[in-house]
């Protein structure tokens, strides 16, 4: 025996026969199924596949309880999740979705799909049926990510509803699905499931992809709801590729027009910051605050006189409960939403029903990013590059905050900032996909797994233990990118306290640097706005 070359002191064993010792190698680092679950170490990484697993929390949503499992792909770094409801392990089947995240409806308010309705109807079946599964893939636009989904609604508003998306898609040299389930399969054997699927899809084609990653599909439910001004072209586009959508044969609502038109365009890096492709700009439709319609000058000054206001005003369960006049002559209508959603199924030629229908328009400009490889999204209201003090918002995402959470603070702030937005006519929303205040949804999760399960008092001490800085966001590229879309540098800035700015130095150092003047604070945590 010679002896180690790493180690000279120390022998090594015998090599074994070549079949055993690669059988015994292979053992050695293969995770079992089940590896990640209850009572796995906390400093373990179980890895299957592509599929690592990053960490274990838990979710309390409007539906109940969940336990999240966080894993990445170590190829393209996306993250999965799978939210568990109820005794996955033992149940026979399981009630199953396998949701493909959309960042428009589910963190933006955007109504031009049924994305949204899908996840929050999906994890009240699993509710219901007390066992089940969602398995939350970062696979936006049919998994070919924000920009091409967003070059996509270019087109096809640029159309007029001529091209549908699946069109747009193939103008554009792409496959009409671009998904890839394999990670499904990965977590899977790391959490030791053996059922049955029972999948909520109204997709054929999605049954049969999972079919060939040796999933076991027992069958489908749809996950159908009634299509809106706002998505019915997008479901019949959806129907006509083959998803099962009965409500789209004949469909009450009317598709609606983006309040301008939309030019389409070639992707071109911007001249003061070269770092950026602005890659689409189109129209999102934004599910109006707490039932507070917009109406514009023209019809808020006539809107008394219109056919059948005052009987939708007045009687002992008015449609519209109150009218607020702005600044502009422009004016909200806080409406009963019930009482609207049936006047637009049974009266949807009334004179009202188009305007008490309508969202709040914003245009998305899409930017990628060549330096950190994300997408920057801003949004736009009314004219924001030519008013005076336009009133601005840097979102930072969470993606737990997708879901519908029994703490929806996250939520509400964003809310509370459009409807700052609407009501001032003018301003800007700058989303950052920046969860755990810049150091990613890995080191958020970990947290809060941390945190959970006593290793850590707080999320101070746990981001101590990742070895990160309480704030990696990069403002500089925020602001740098937010000033395109500003004439004076002269705004309204909307935070959520006076605390979270003093912690934030770099905040208000990269708004100098960037010539970005506040005028005006907006704290969202007092009770008088103006701070």
């Amino acid at each position: 025996m010679k002896p180690s070359p790493l180690n000279p002191s120390v022998t090594p064993p015998q090599p074994l026969p070549a079949a055993a010792g690669v059988r015994r190698i292979l053992e050695s680092i293969s995770h079992l199924p089940g590896d990640v679950g209850p009572g796995t170490d906390l400093l373990e990484r179980p890895l299957h596949g592509t599929t690592l697993f990053i960490a274990r929390c838990a979710l309390e949503t409007r539906h109940g309880h969940f336990t999240t499992y966080v894993f990445q792909d170590i190829i393209s770094k996306s993250f999965l999740l799978a939210l568990a409801h109820g005794d996955v392990l033992e149940a026979p089947v399981l009630y199953t979705r396998i949701h493909s995240s959309c960042v428009t409806s589910e963190t933006l308010r955007g109504c031009d799909c049924d994305c949204v309705q899908q996840l929050e109807g999906a994890l009240e079946v699993i509710r219901k049926k007390q066992h089940g599964i969602l398995f939350y893939l970062m696979q936006e636009g049919r998994g070919v990510g924000y920009v091409a989904k967003a070059r996509d609604r270019m087109l096809v508003q640029a159309s007029g509803d001529r091209v549908s998306t699946f069109d747009a898609y193939h103008q554009m040299g792409l496959l009409k699905d671009h998904r890839d389930y394999r990670n499904v399969a990965d977590i899977c054997h790391l959490l030791g499931i053996r059922a049955e699927f029972i999948v909520l899809s109204n997709n054929p084609d999605k049954l049969e992809a999972l079919r060939r990653f040796g999933l076991r599909i027992r069958g489908a439910e749809p996950l159908e709801f009634e299509p809106s001004p706002f998505n019915v072209a997008y479901l019949t586009s959806k129907a006509a590729s083959g998803h099962i959508l009965a409500q789209t044969r004949d469909p009450v609502a009317r598709p609606a027009v983006p309040p301008e038109p939309v030019v389409p365009f070639k992707p071109r890096a911007l001249q003061h910051a070269q770092r950026f492709i602005y890659t689409a700009s189109y129209f999102l439709p934004v599910k109006p605050v707490d039932d507070r319609i917009l109406v514009d000058r023209e019809r808020a000054a006539d809107l008394p006189e219109l056919p059948g206001f005052a009987s939708l005003a007045t009687g002992p369960r008015p449609l519209i409960l109150s009218r607020e006049r702005l600044a502009d002559g422009r004016m909200f209508l806080h409406v009963d939403p019930e009482r609207l959603a049936r006047l637009r199924r049974d009266e949807p030629d009334h004179p009202l029903a188009a305007i008490l229908a309508a969202p709040y328009w914003f245009r998305v400009h899409v930017y990628y990013d060549i330096v950190s490889t994300q997408e920057f999204v801003v949004l736009t209201f009314g004219d924001s590059l030519h008013d005076p003090m336009p009133v601005v918002r840097v979102q930072s995402e969470s993606l737990f905050n997708r879901f519908p959470l029994v703490n929806m603070d996250n939520r509400e702030k964003f809310k509370k900032s459009i409807h700052h937005i609407v009501a001032h006519g003018a301003g800007a929303v700058v989303l950052l996909y920046y969860d755990g205040r810049g150091a990613g949804f890995g080191a958020f999760a970990t947290d809060r797994m941390m945190v959970e399960n006593g290793l850590c008092r707080s999320s101070d001490e746990s981001y101590q233990m990742l070895g990160v800085n309480y704030d990696s966001r990069d403002y500089d590229a925020t602001f740098l990118l937010l000033r395109r879309h500003l004439h004076r540098g002269v705004i309204q800035m909307v935070m959520n306290s006076p605390s979270s700015l003093v912690q934030k130095p770099e905040y208000a150092a990269a708004l100098r640097r960037h010539h970005i003047e506040v005028d005006r604070w907006i704290f969202l945590g007092d009770d008088d706005p103006a701070g």
